[in-house]
């Protein structure tokens, strides 16, 4: 087995009220930049984990995703490829 990073970004679905993007919007375009149009505010997750290879890593941490890290009907993830930790 080897040790593997892999870097999770978990956003809130299109579409859905992103209360938290909206105020950092907000914020922004008090400060002067206007040509923000929409912000969504996410998760950022780094896991190590041991796997066989990177592709069994992978799987392991979409597993992780979809059973407890993100929530299937307000958050969408995208998992960044396995590198050797």
């Amino acid at each position: 087995m080897a040790k593997f990073r892999i870097a999770v970004h978990i956003t809130p679905r299109k579409g859905l009220l992103d209360p938290q993007g909206n105020a950092v919007k907000d914020a922004l375009h008090t400060l002067g930049f206007e040509p923000v149009k929409d912000v969504h505010v996410g998760r950022y997750i780094i896991i190590e984990t041991d796997a066989y290879d990177a592709i069994a890593a992978e799987d392991n941490v979409t597993d992780m995703c979809r059973k407890l890290l993100a929530n299937p009907v307000t958050e969408d993830f995208e998992i960044e490829s396995a590198v050797p930790a």
